[in-house]
């Protein structure tokens, strides 16, 4: 896959978020799927953000975390998504849920890049990896 972001070395983490976002949602897009919610939050405090809420043809609801990393060490970026971020995905998907009427089939997805900086210091973003069924709630 080739660059998907340059970014100038003073672009600010939540700009290069946002970015890596935006290229998770159009691969998706791409790929059939829906969007229903773009960083859904729960209220109040211990719940959760949701960065992408999409739906599958078939009806399934998908919730997304995209993640961003420079480094490989602890694993890159799927492995950045320990057992807390994952309680508070869960949290915000129940939250989000109860406003359907019906329960439809889900999963929780990752998007992961990998991003190193190049010579001249901007940001390369050169792979996606899209981890389906990332992890289950509990």
């Amino acid at each position: 896959m080739q660059s998907l972001l340059n970014l100038s070395a003073k672009t600010t983490t939540k700009a290069t978020g946002d970015l890596a976002e935006q290229q998770a949602l159009d691969a998706m897009l791409r790929q059939g799927l829906r969007l229903l919610a773009r960083n859904y939050k729960t209220p109040g405090r211990g719940g959760g953000e949701i960065d992408l809420i999409m739906q599958e043809p078939g009806g399934t609801v998908v919730f997304v975390e995209v993640r961003l990393r420079q480094s490989p060490k602890f694993g890159g970026a799927l492995a950045s998504v320990g057992v807390t971020k994952q309680h508070r995905l869960v949290i915000a998907a129940r939250h989000f849920l109860q406003s359907l009427p019906a329960m439809p089939p889900c999963r929780f997805d990752v998007i992961g890049f990998a991003a190193t900086p190049n010579q001249s210091g901007a940001l390369e973003v050169r792979d996606m990896v899209w981890a389906r069924g990332a992890f289950d709630a509990f």
